[in-house]
């Protein structure tokens, strides 16, 4: 694991922190790894965790009264104890990494479904494999806890991107939800929205905006820029609310109900395993009209292992089976 005293003195801090930001960007743009995951590999995850719970009404309203001359004190200070340019650093790097990322991942979708979910499984399989080591389901509480996340995320892996379709609210929701889990380590946010159906709708827009945003630059239309926009928009509304208002909830139910929590979270991961199968099945359907195939079954499995092995190395760096949620 790298602690901040560790980084380079030959490089700025700022550019340090924006670097861990990517990596962490990677790893939310993929179902299965968490970016909460790689904060505590590169050593930033208690700083990540101080400065999100240190966002609160009162810092914000006080950070807003800043034009004010008389209330720009209490307004630097709120920004000094949010650890502001730590985290304008951090999202820029998570950002730069998240549009990159995306951008392949749904190249992968559309050209090599198999290969990509398979790759998601793995990730997924080995992820809850990982986390359940230190999980023991010996009571009512959590027997109860675990089957209703297998549940919930087995029944809406099949049925989400049919149920929710692909409206604002629906936006505004699975960006809520997906920053929720982007703090705690081995749960995906991207892995979430797949269990919502909004994965390859949102990696998708974001590579459309991506476009439009360059062409307009070259002298293209704006209303391709809108139309995507307003759903990009949308998300990052959803994920703001979520980062400080879910992401709190989820700290108060580990911190006051660690077991059951934890075991509704493992079993979430392991329902979700439904959802890379189902949406192989549905691409290969109606893209190629075959389904499933000898062939496209051996390439799952081998793209599965691919993603196994990853979370495994990922693993024994940050000792995540050894790791306390009890944030």
């Amino acid at each position: 694991m790298v602690n901040d005293s560790d980084e380079s003195s030959l490089m700025p801090s700022w550019l340090v922190v924006y670097i861990k930001g990517i990596c962490m960007g990677a790893a939310d743009a993929v179902p299965g790894v968490s970016g909460g995951t790689i904060a505590l590999i590169v050593g930033i995850y208690e700083r990540l965790i101080t400065a999100v719970t240190a966002v609160t009404p009162r810092r914000i309203r006080a950070i807003l009264s800043a034009p004010h001359p008389h209330y720009r004190e209490s307004a630097l200070a709120a920004l000094r104890t949010i650890d502001i340019w730590f985290l304008i650093a951090l999202g820029a790097g998570i950002l730069s990494a998240i549009i990159t990322i995306t951008r392949i991942v749904h190249a992968g979708i559309v050209s090599y479904p198999a290969i990509t979910f398979g790759f998601f499984f793995g990730l997924i399989a080995a992820s809850a494999w990982v986390l359940r080591q230190p999980l023991t389901i010996d009571t009512p509480g959590r027997i109860v806890a675990a089957a209703g996340g297998f549940l919930v995320a087995f029944i809406v892996s099949g049925q989400a991107a049919t149920a929710l379709g692909q409206s604002l609210p629906v936006t505004i929701l699975a960006g809520a939800v997906a920053v929720s889990a982007m703090i705690l380590p081995g749960i995906s946010g991207s892995l979430l929205l797949v269990i919502l159906g909004q994965y390859e709708y949102m990696t998708g827009t974001l590579s459309m905006f991506v476009d439009a945003s360059v062409a307009v630059l070259t002298g293209g239309s704006f209303t391709a820029i809108i139309e995507t926009g307003t759903v990009v928009v949308a998300f990052v509304s959803g994920a703001v609310f979520g980062l400080f208002s879910i992401a709190h909830a989820v700290r108060w139910a580990l911190e006051r109900y660690y077991e059951a929590t934890f075991a509704f979270l493992v079993a979430l991961i392991v329902g979700a395993l439904r959802a890379p199968v189902v949406r192989v099945g549905t691409r290969l359907s109606s893209d190629a009209g075959t389904g499933w195939t000898p062939s496209t079954i051996a390439l799952f499995i081998t793209a599965a292992l691919v993603g196994v092995f990853v979370v495994l190395l990922l693993e024994r760096a940050a000792g995540i089976g050894d790791v306390d949620m009890r944030i």
